[in-house]
């Protein structure tokens, strides 16, 4: 027998046809089965998010180019501002120390309380890197872009990911989360928020998820709700579904109480409305 000079791929080793329009839904399902897979090996069930931009600094890098702009290299007024922004880094990477701290002493429970942030630099950055310094394991959900989206050094690495949806990477943020804390942030986290508060709001998400908003400067001058609440376009109750604070200490004490009674305590099951449909 011959031995041909052709042989046929296997249509799960055709990376033509897996990258083509028609294995969509392959990726997609992709994109859903790998991570849950890591996360049931690695028994994650309950994280904690943290939103917030990539563009904030730590007060080490910030201090470093300020000291270059007054020395006539760099943008003066920008560098001053990014200082004063690093302050969300350092509380950021504070929270996520002492929420993994808290979560690693917990008795008489399996349950523990991942870090979870968007993988990528400043707040997200700042959330790992508090996580990894209080020796927990800590989640990076990435997403390819063209621009600022490149891995932190401070994930674990087998809680690693590379999400090419949106929507997938979003599913995730929402499915295991048992809380979020939304720091200061551009387009992406005013987005990511909204679409949590939205799913709250209308019991797509049934489970109790304690939401801070973190920084009332900047959010306050960002965004006002008030005025929907004037104007009629969401009822006043719906001011209750994110706790605004300025404080870590606030923040980690509401957390902890929210995860205590109603994660932890009798009757706190964290269902999720999509386990149900």
């Amino acid at each position: 027998m011959t031995e041909s000079r052709f042989r046929a791929v296997k249509a799960y080793k055709n990376e033509t046809f897996l990258s083509s329009p028609d294995a969509r839904p392959l990726r997609i399902l992709a994109e859903y089965l790998e991570p849950q897979s890591r996360f049931d090996e690695l028994r994650v069930r309950d994280t904690i998010v943290f939103f917030g931009s990539a563009r904030i600094p730590s007060r080490e890098v910030a201090a470093a180019e300020l000291e270059a702009a007054k020395a006539g290299k760099g943008d003066l007024q920008r560098a001053e501002m990014r200082l004063k922004m690093s302050r969300y880094y350092e509380e950021t990477r504070e929270l996520a120390a002492r929420l993994t701290n808290w979560s690693k002493s917990l008795e008489g429970t399996d349950r523990r309380f991942v870090v979870c942030s968007g993988g990528g630099p400043g707040i997200m950055e700042a959330a790992n890197r508090g996580a990894s310094e209080a020796k927990g394991e800590n989640i990076g959900l990435n997403i390819s872009l063209p621009f600022e989206q490149v891995d932190n050094p401070y994930i674990t690495r087998r809680l690693a990911f590379e999400f090419h949806y949106f929507f997938m990477r979003k599913y995730w943020f929402s499915y295991l989360a048992k809380a979020m804390v939304v720091m200061p942030g551009g387009f992406g986290t005013f987005d990511e928020f909204m679409e949590v508060v939205t799913l709250v709001q209308t019991l797509k998400i049934k489970k109790r998820m304690p939401i801070v908003l973190f920084g009332m400067e900047y959010w306050n001058e960002v965004i006002r709700f008030e005025p929907m609440v004037k104007y009629g376009t969401i009822s006043p109750e719906d001011l209750n579904l994110f706790y605004r604070t300025d404080s870590v200490d606030d923040a980690f004490n509401f957390l902890v109480k929210e995860l205590e009674t109603h994660v932890l305590g009798k009757g706190g099951n964290g269902e999720f409305l999509a386990d149900k449909t």
